[in-house]
């Protein structure tokens, strides 16, 4: 969008009248030949706070406070006869000339070099009118972002990429608050998404711990961006540990670490230790919570904000028991990135749920390997592992042995206690799960979705609706329609790939399909199986699989009895894979192959996303890649339709948002975070739940196919 920088003229007007004709006159062009803004812009703000104000209610305020940077910078020789900045931006988002597009003296060029670049010769300064005391408001910001992209694409002196705060190498506080939005990917630079302001506090923590702790061994410096972040948590869960006498410190919070916090046994209250009071506080900021504005400080901010941490998680600070013996978890939670207060799309009924895991398993229990889950609402895999945990404890596995891995142990407890009268918690944990799953989908065209009555979790009487959503689950996800909690129906509500030992019809396999192979499949009561299009390495390569179709195989498969959907995957294990040009290129080339194997038009082709992909991935790289995979397709006559073989998350997700048809869920990697907290796709198709040996050499994955989903490829084009 276009920047309106206001004259000189705006602001001279308030300068002595014997400047006035200088200041309101154009810039004098510079006469240093080295003047070339390659490097970029500094940023600056107007210096200490001011004891007698330093507000800018108006403009005519802003205008004045120029006119005063004006007189102060040319009353000596400092800044070569001119004020010092380039631009100058106020609160209300106006822009102002300084020196324009000539050369600025205001970086401390006396500093030395950057990047081998100087620092008034080949960099703009831009000053914020704002004290050291005040902070910036998004107009504000709004207006640097706008500044900057102005210098990089239409001043008459381009600049380069680079934003540096004054202090760069250079001994100044300047440009204060605004030091955690002066560098690159920040919310002002243009080239990085917009996402307005930042949190002093945040900052303020961030610059403490690495002030404070760069020496100590082991410690690793977290960005200063008044962002919490992985990287801020961490740091300060370094700096936890060089104050309990851990060394060398390490980016974990780990049973080291517990220990030593619960040997000291002091809450914040209790706490003598000024180092760690800051840390607590600084967490509880990066936690979202108001506390104590001076670090050092444990106030009644500072005391309410820990009480509500408390309750938000399910635990009672009123119980003095409870209160210390829950401190180190509460500690360990304080160190991470789980929120414990209800996110935007957050689920009540979730959060309660997870709250009472807490108090109940944590709390009052006290599973040993059991750490307080977040309670945000959302079902994630540190909710699962959690409510794992509750499981095995209400189907009678000693505390001790209690994992979250759903293992042999649990599923002999599911077979039995789990599978009989459910009362009590174990009742609760059933129907969370139930909620957990939903909405589940009822038949018809088109399906429609059948959410987990909330009344329904915590009562111990049968309902109805209870028993409908059951049947309708048990029907959806093809499992026996028993309307129980039998253990199939536990283990298809607990993990992904539900009860593995299940019936299935379906397959595929990397392994050529001969005829003895095809009558083998048959035999085992597959009929349909799944085999990839082509292979992208050459034979050579020492990671050649020889998984591509066989000329004359799609003939072999259905002279056996079985049908088979065809797979496309060059790769597909990591976030690089995925682009729109690979995914237009790689459309299509399987539509070439599947013309190539006579697949007649109208079968689906499914595209593999064969790793973990997490949500900033799909918006990144995946949804992309599906988009060119569209346009490929489209681009040949829109023979073919396109599935996606993934985890549920990333299947729901392309499905809804690009259009694959048909989804082949990998169920069997039950411990992807995208087949945690989601359910089965509306469209799944085949669901992927377990890899075994069918024959010597043989590996299979055993497939549930759908009935009434994909058909498959039953048929072939003749006359080709």
């Amino acid at each position: 969008m276009p920047v309106t920088i206001h004259r000189r003229a705006t602001w001279a007007q308030y300068v002595n009248e014997d400047q006035r004709p200088h200041a309101a006159a154009d810039p004098a062009p510079s006469d240093n030949p080295d003047w070339n803004p390659i490097g970029g812009v500094f940023v600056h703000h107007r210096g200490p706070a001011d004891p007698f104000g330093g507000e800018y209610p108006t403009e005519e305020d802003c205008r004045r406070d120029i006119a005063e940077v004006y007189e102060d910078h040319t009353s000596g020789d400092e800044f070569n006869g001119d004020i010092g900045y380039n631009f100058l931006i106020c609160q209300h988002g106006n822009i102002y000339q300084g020196r324009g597009y000539e050369r600025g003296e205001a970086n401390a060029g006396e500093a030395g070099p950057v990047d081998g670049l100087k620092r008034n010769a080949n960099f703009y300064s831009i000053c914020a009118l704002m004290r050291s005391n005040h902070t910036a408001n998004e107009t504000l910001l709004e207006a640097y972002r706008q500044l900057i992209q102005h210098l990089r694409t239409e001043a008459p002196r381009t600049c380069g990429t680079r934003i540096y705060p004054h202090s760069f190498g250079y001994d100044t506080e300047c440009p204060g608050n605004l030091t955690m939005y002066a560098q690159p990917g920040s919310t002002i630079d243009p080239a990085a998404p917009w996402t307005g302001l930042a949190d002093i506090y945040i900052f303020a923590a961030q610059k403490w711990v690495n002030a404070t702790y760069q020496n100590a061994p082991g410690y690793i410096r977290c960005p200063e961006t008044g962002r919490t972040g992985w990287s801020t948590v961490l740091s300060l869960t370094q700096g936890l540990q060089h104050e309990l006498g851990i060394s060398p410190t390490v980016q974990n919070f780990g049973p080291g670490t517990f220990a030593a916090v619960k040997q000291r046994r002091l809450v914040p209250s209790d706490e003598s230790n000024l180092n760690l009071i800051r840390i607590y506080n600084g967490a509880l900021w990066c936690k979202g919570y108001w506390t104590s504005t001076i670090q050092a400080f444990w106030n009644s901010d500072s005391q309410a904000a820990l009480e509500a941490l408390y309750g938000h998680a399910g635990l009672s600070y009123s119980d003095s028991a409870q209160r210390y013996e829950m401190w180190p978890h509460v500690v360990k939670a304080l160190m991470r990135m789980d929120q414990f207060r209800l996110v935007p799309r957050g689920d009540i009924n979730i959060q309660r749920i997870q709250q009472r895991l807490n108090s109940r398993y944590v709390a009052d229990i006290g599973i040993p390997a059991m750490a307080l889950v977040p309670c945000d609402g959302i079902y994630s895999r540190d909710v699962q592992q959690g409510f794992m945990m509750a499981v095995q404890y209400e189907i009678g596995i000693a505390p001790d042995a209690i994992t979250g891995y759903f293992g042999p142990g649990t599923q002999a407890g599911l077979r039995g206690r789990g599978s009989g009268q459910l009362t009590g918690n174990l009742r609760y944990l059933f129907r969370s799960a139930c909620y957990f799953n939903s909405p589940t989908m009822l038949p018809g065209d088109p399906q429609v979705p059948l959410m987990y009555k909330p009344e329904d979790i915590g009562t111990d009487t049968q309902t109805s609706t209870h028993l409908e959503w059951v049947r309708a689950f048990q029907r959806f996800s093809q499992i026996s329609v028993t309307g129980t909690n039998d253990y199939t129906t536990w283990a298809q509500l607990l993990v992904s790939s539900g009860d593995t030992d299940r019936p299935a019809t379906g397959c595929d396999c990397i392994t050529e399909i001969t005829a003895a192979r095809g009558a083998q499949l048959r035999a085992a009561g597959y009929q349909i199986v799944g085999r990839y299009l082509d292979e992208h390495l050459p034979p050579s390569d020492p990671y050649y699989l020889g998984k591509a179709l066989k000329s004359g195989e799609p003939q072999t498969i259905l002279d056996a009895g079985l049908r088979f959907f065809p797979i496309f995957q060059y790769n597909g294990t990591q976030l690089g894979n995925f682009t729109y040009a690979k995914g237009y290129d790689q459309g299509k080339i399987a539509h070439q192959k599947a013309v190539e194997h006579r697949i007649p038009a109208g079968a689906c082709i499914y595209f593999a996303v064969d790793y973990d992909a997490l949500d900033i991935d799909i918006d990144s790289n995946i949804k992309p890649y599906f988009s060119g995979v569209k346009a490929g397709l489209a681009e040949l006559g829109n023979r073919y339709t396109f599935g996606i073989y993934g985890s549920r998350n990333v299947c729901s997700r392309v499905s809804h948002e690009v259009g694959a048809r048909w989804s082949l869920v990998s169920g069997m990697s039950w411990g992807y975070s995208g087949n945690l907290g989601f359910p089965l796709p509306e469209n799944w198709s085949f669901n992927q739940i377990r890899e075994y040996e069918f024959q010597p050499g043989w590996g299979l994955d055993h497939d549930v196919w759908r009935q009434g989903a994909d058909p498959g490829v039953s048929t072939l084009v003749t006359g080709q």
